[in-house]
């Protein structure tokens, strides 16, 4: 056995030491050595661990029992946890570990009150996290308790989720140990998590949550905090947003913790003043400066002492490189308009105005594409940019949603950008912010977007398992790679009109000049471009689903209507069931896809008020040769009338619908999505829009249909909590925000399992 002791303080401690004290013991250890202010601790070392597998003799029955375990079939993982877990708690701790503990308990001060916190062996490395898979247990006192926490902190070593990702990362079980961290607990009046840099751009801004009461509020995301965004290179804070705090979670006694109400005056209350958010930014830069990489760190005050109580690095910054040291940004110039920040990332280059179909040639790459606003034949174009800048449009605009997916910094909704901006200007476009500089800004290489560095995809450094699909919301066929590295469930929509856009040609087009096997191979090429990224998991691709006044722009869009209010006309499905050559196009690359064994695919029809659309278009498919008693076939909840016949389209036979929240909150609340003098007033969690989802929701899971959601509100956490707790059973979101949204279901699940057990 190793001469390591099995007790170790912070000051003895090194991040070398991390084969003994594990990710955070190490941490710990080097942030009390530069002098941040830590709270005083020890470990139980990952050597007393193994001293306890082998000399209670249960190392050999708890590695054989996980051997070659299939973590796929999760009741068997969940048993096989509970097995093992029974096992470690069952033994018996050897005498001299249970006194050296006891021993070093004492010298914290009689009955002293601390936090048992678990830290594997191979947890918060740069490359792999296995943050929040072992347990804590807070506000525990006394001998007995210390020694009963401890054995239950080994003993999650062996949960599902532990295993599971051991198992996908290729970590031996056998392999891996666990320290256990006994540390003074702070008795938080305000607590949270701190970036060091933007957690996927890397951009140096420390974006810093808190609220009342202790850390796990946060955590676990039982609560929904403050959220303030303090900007290192000028020292201010240059965003907050204040939520409300209903809960807070406390000491209870002395064992445990409880949840309580935030008083009323509080709930609305900031958590942290100016002062405090740039201290806190300022131990945060201390840590990411040590380690040399963008730090997750978490906090807890008392009166005017601020407490680091972790710090590990943040694995999802991909191929982007961080801030240098004394790095400035320099000729930054004067804003010259403000928008909506739409797509993360700063870019700087010269402008080029579109104002129709005709100017898209004169885009080269590395310019800034600056439009009334885009539309789909604008999308070749944009690929090209290296920044978009709109005068219409919201969050859920063409160009917003586009530019995510590209990777590209975007700003809309500037109402003026074409009028002021001219022709070879050159300008810089902070797409977080939506603001838009004169001139050139020196961008900071963790600042570079993404489209710049395909690698740098936010891509979760955990496995999680969530008993909600989570899936990614794809338009265009290149981003498939960056979609599927999220380790999305999933594509829960595909849009169709955008695989044709490179052609430069409405479907018509392609009927009237006999060119049918062109579209036709065009649409079965980039749909299997995202399904091969996608093997065994579904894929939901949605029919046609453009206005008028966008397929007006392409060739052969000469005689397309004039319509009013495009948005309200003739689209989606009404327009297939009237434009059957056009319906049968789509349906013949659906064939060739079904006959190449692609059972994965889903189709979904759009813009559904009726469910006779549905019956008529599957009509039609079976009339072009589709066994449609044998497909996935389902519906976008778009108009109210769908939320509210949703029971009769489940007697018709959809297997799946899905809410497409960008249409149905401007129907149900007559508010023009691209319209930025309304911006303001489109509210997904408006009572009404709320209401139609969850009586559908609700419909839904009593007829055994899949009900998930793949509009803009779909990638929003605050909504998605709602919606977990509401039952919804698959969330799609945006390629960026596939990780967030994950993590969200799974401390909203949690929550869900611990408010029913407390029960």
């Amino acid at each position: 056995m190793s001469k390591m002791p099995d007790i170790l303080w912070l000051a003895d401690i090194k991040k070398e030491d991390i084969p003994s004290v594990g990710g955070k013991g190490a941490s710990l250890g080097e942030m009390t050595a530069v002098g941040l202010p830590v709270p005083p601790a020890f470990v139980v070392t990952a050597q007393a661990f193994r001293k306890f597998l082998v000399t209670s003799g249960i190392d050999e029955k708890i590695f054989s029992t996980l051997k070659d375990i299939d973590v796929e079939d999760s009741d068997l993982l969940e048993n096989v946890a509970e097995k093992v877990k029974e096992i470690v708690m069952s033994a018996k701790m050897p005498e001299d570990i249970r006194n050296e503990t006891i021993s070093a308990y004492d010298k914290m001060g009689d009955d002293a009150v601390v936090a048992v916190r678990s830290s594997a062996t191979a947890e918060d490395l740069p490359d792999a996290s296995f943050a929040g898979q072992q347990e804590t247990y807070l506000n525990i006192s006394g001998e007995k308790n210390l020694i009963e926490s401890l054995q239950k902190c080994w003993a999650s070593l062996y949960g599902a989720r532990a295993i599971y990702y051991r198992v996908k990362q290729g970590f031996d079980h056998s392999a891996v140990d666990i320290a256990v961290v006994v540390q003074k607990l702070v008795y938080s009046e305000k607590s949270g998590v701190m970036f060091s840099s933007h957690p996927v751009t890397g951009e140096p801004t420390t974006i810093i949550e808190g609220s009342w009461g202790l850390g796990e509020a946060v955590v676990s995301g039982m609560v929904s905090p403050d959220n303030y965004v303090y900007d290192s290179r000028s020292g201010r804070v240059i965003d907050r947003y204040i939520a409300t705090k209903e809960i807070e979670i406390l000491p209870d006694g002395t064992h445990g913790t409880k949840e309580i109400r935030v008083p009323d005056e509080r709930q609305k209350t900031a958590v942290l003043s100016d002062a405090e958010i740039a201290r806190l930014a300022k131990f945060a830069k201390i840590s990411e400066e040590h380690y040399g990489v963008p730090q997750d760190v978490e906090w807890g005050i008392v009166g005017d002492e601020i407490f680091i109580l972790q710090s590990r690095p943040i694995t999802t910054i991909k191929g982007t490189a961080t801030t240098k040291k004394g790095e400035k940004v320099e000729g930054s110039g004067n804003i010259i308009l403000e928008g909506q920040g739409a797509s993360p990332g700063i870019a700087t280059g010269k402008v080029v105005i579109v104002g129709s179909t005709k100017d898209l040639s004169k885009v080269n790459t590395g310019d800034i594409m600056v439009a009334k606003m885009t539309n789909p034949d604008m999308v070749p174009a944009m690929r090209k940019a290296a920044a978009i800048i709109t005068d219409e449009g919201g969050m859920t605009c063409h160009a917003a949603i586009v530019s995510r997916e590209l990777g590209t910094p975007a700003a809309v909704g500037t109402k003026k950008a074409t009028s002021i901006l001219i022709d070879g200007q050159v300008v810089s476009v902070d797409g977080e912010k939506g603001l838009v500089y004169e001139g050139r800004i020196s961008i900071p290489e963790s600042a570079v977007p993404a489209a710049a560095a395909p690698a740098g995809v936010a891509v979760s450094s955990a496995p999680i398992i969530t008993a909600t699909s989570i899936k990614v919301n794809v338009s265009l066929p290149e981003a498939a790679k960056r979609a599927a590295a999220t380790g999305a469930d999933g594509v829960g929509l595909l849009r169709i009109e955008h695989l044709i856009l490179g052609l430069g040609k409405t479907p018509g087009w392609f009927i009237r000049n006999k060119k049918e096997e062109d579209f036709i191979n065009e649409l079965y090429v980039g749909i299997k471009t995202v399904m091969d990224e996608f093997p065994g998991k579904p894929v939901w691709v949605r029919t046609i689903d453009a206005p008028t006044d966008e397929f007006r722009n392409m060739k052969g869009g000469e005689d397309e209507p004039e319509e009013h209010n495009p948005m309200l006309g003739w689209r989606g499905i009404r327009r297939d069931l009237q434009s059957k050559d056009q319906f049968r196009l789509q349906i013949e690359a659906f064939k060739r896809l079904w006959e190449q064994g692609y059972d994965n695919l889903g189709i979904m029809f759009p813009l559904v008020g009726h469910p006779d659309e549905f019956v008529a278009a599957k009509e039609l498919m079976r009339e072009f040769g589709v066994d449609v008693d044998n497909k996935t076939l389902g519906i976008m909840i778009e108009i109210p009338s769908s939320a509210i016949l949703i029971d009769d389209f489940i007697k018709e036979g959809i297997a799946f619908a899905s809410f497409g929240t960008n249409d149905l909150i401007q129907y149900t609340l007559a508010i023009d999505r691209n319209n930025q003098n309304v911006a303001d007033m489109y509210k997904p969690k408006h009572p009404a829009v709320l209401k139609l989802i969850k009586y559908a929701i609700e419909k839904c899971r009593a007829g055994g249909v899949e009900c998930s959601i793949c509009g803009q509100a779909g990638s929003d956490p605050e909504m998605v909590k709602w919606l977990v707790e509401t039952g919804i059973t698959s969330v799609s979101a945006n390629i960026d925000a596939v990780q967030k949204i994950r993590e969200t279901a799974a401390r909203t699940e949690k929550k869900i399992l611990l408010d029913a057990a407390r029960k």
